[in-house]
């Protein structure tokens, strides 16, 4: 198509009736009312195409935020244009090097859901297809071909089942249209899971060091890569800030994140449809596979043993690997040893929970992705509040907008109260830790100085454990604060304590007695 012709039809786009500013303005504002909970401040960089044969097309100003908008918000999107242009309409995204149906075919031909893997070029007619980068694996996807480059894991090794075998079909050439979809399947990654959006605290910053470090020498720097921590504290955000690193640096890198469960339910289905071989190439031929939530492997002996020899084949032909669990590899019930030993072979680090400062800046940086304008006291009011996880957070922030929304009122300290079931009709006094030390050694009949010192006397440290755990429940002093008065003593000390005089409290009735007296003095007015 000519020049003047392609510019001809961009004009006519342009020009439908129904595509202009207010229309545009339109569908956001319906998405904000509608949809709050998507709606991200990068929205405002889409920008319009025009209606071609009822399709707005609209342009993202990457690959990845589009492939997300079509995996995550297509329905949305087609919805509130359907409703502010009062048309049976729908909604397509382009990515920033493809072209509207009236410019001919496009530039970059990719499957909407192709998340993770680039297109792969396929070989000469007859010849087997290779799936790797051609630098490292080598692999080919032939009849029965084995991997030798990938370690040796190709058909027929490994201890596999003689019926597994037999049920085992040839391995027929991939299509180049099978090679573009292999991996379609992966987890959606999320623009907003980058590093630059990762709040970095005491409890989270040898993590993030890490993870950038593998990011920027996949395959070098810390293999496996294996990071742990309760539920909702990063470590999703963590693997995905990896892997959009990896695709900025390496837009040729084969990446495959997916789930435990992913896996497994991969592996169970190769072996009822006979298609084992296939799976083996499938996972044997990434140059970086993430998997979420590995600690599921715990009593699937028979997927354990086909994860081991997919973690030998990637570890020996260099490929990077990423794994995330809710514990250390240690502590994962039925672990074979075998694959205890492997995960520690890299670096083993944990995620702990966010310290007050930590959740404050979080929850600015949350609402700034989604264009919410967060007033610092309802920022500090919700950290001092909630203290578990992250995601806690994040849906307090969903709760908040949506009753701003709802109820067309402006987010302040009074919303949000109301957002966390809170009237406020008792507003309590705010506690010092001074006046908790007060309260302490009064009753404990010891000084202040004694609490400071390294003295470990239990006449001493109970009192002391005391005065961390009631700082921990009745101020929003950080751990690394409430340590700093007694002596410069770190977060972990002061976890231990709070620890401590919980578990006492669950089995002495009496010691319960006593914290609940010294929490009633504490709140009383002056």
């Amino acid at each position: 198509m000519s020049s003047t012709t392609r510019s001809a039809s961009k004009a006519e786009l342009a020009s439908s009736p129904q595509h202009d500013e207010t229309l545009w303005k339109g569908i956001l504002g319906h998405l904000r009312q509608a949809n709050p909970d998507i709606c991200r401040q990068w929205f405002e960089e889409l920008e319009p195409l025009g209606i071609h044969a009822g399709i707005l097309y609209l342009r993202a100003h990457s690959q990845i935020h589009r492939d997300y908008l079509h995996r995550q918000c297509t329905t949305p999107f087609a919805d509130a244009t359907r409703v502010v242009s009062g048309r049976l309409m729908t909604v397509r995204f382009l990515g920033p090097e493809e072209h509207l149906p009236t410019d001919g075919p496009r530039s970059s031909e990719r499957s909407p859901a192709s998340e993770l893997a680039p297109t792969r070029p396929p070989t000469e007619p007859g010849a087997d297809q290779a799936i790797g980068d051609g630098q490292g694996f080598g692999g080919r996807l032939g009849n029965g071909a084995s991997d030798t480059s990938a370690g040796g894991f190709g058909r027929g090794t490994g201890r596999i089942a003689p019926d597994e075998e037999a049920l085992s079909k040839p391995f027929q050439p991939l299509t180049p249209t099978e090679i573009e979809h292999l991996y379609d399947d992966g987890l959606v990654l999320n623009p907003d899971y980058g590093f630059d959006h990762f709040v970095v605290g005491p409890s989270n910053r040898l993590a993030q060091a890490a993870a950038q470090a593998v990011a920027k020498s996949p395959g070098r720097a810390y293999n496996p890569f294996f990071v742990h921590g309760d539920v909702g504290l990063g470590k999703t955000h963590l693997l995905q800030s990896i892997c959009l690193r990896i695709r900025e640096s390496s837009p040729g890198a084969v990446i495959y994140y997916t789930s435990c469960e992913g896996f497994m339910t991969q592996f169970m289905d190769s072996v009822r449809e006979g298609l084992l071989t296939r799976f083996r190439h499938k996972f044997r031929h990434v140059d970086v596979l993430v998997i979420d939530d590995i600690h599921f492997l715990a009593k699937r002996d028979r997927t354990q043993e086909e994860f081991f020899h997919t973690f030998n084949s990637l570890y020996q032909s260099h490929k990077q690997i990423i794994l995330s669990s809710d514990a250390p590899p240690e502590e994962i019930p039925d672990l074979e040893d075998r694959l205890v030993s492997r995960f520690k072979w890299g670096l083993v680090t944990e995620l702990a929970p966010p310290c007050y400062e930590t959740r404050v800046e979080i929850l600015k940086n949350k609402s700034r992705l989604r264009g919410i304008d967060l007033p610092d006291d309802v920022a500090c009011y919700i950290a001092g509040k909630i203290d578990t996880n992250i995601r806690e957070l994040e849906g307090a922030i969903s709760k908040l907008q949506m009753i701003a929304a709802v109820e067309k009122r402006p987010i302040n300290a009074d919303l949000a109260r109301l957002a966390l079931g809170d009237d406020g009709a008792k507003a309590e006094p705010k506690i010092q830790i001074q006046t908790i030390i007060n309260a302490v050694t009064d009753f404990y009949g010891v000084k202040m100085t004694d609490l400071q010192s390294k003295r470990r006397q239990r006449s001493i440290a109970l009192p002391r454990q005391l005065c961390m755990y009631l700082a921990r429940r009745n101020t929003r002093y950080s751990l690394e604060e409430i340590g700093g008065y007694f002596g410069g003593r770190d977060h972990t000390t002061v976890m231990h304590a709070v620890r401590t005089i919980d578990d006492r409290r669950e089995t002495d009735e009496e010691f319960a007695g006593v914290i609940r007296a010294l929490e009633d003095k504490l709140r009383a007015p002056a």
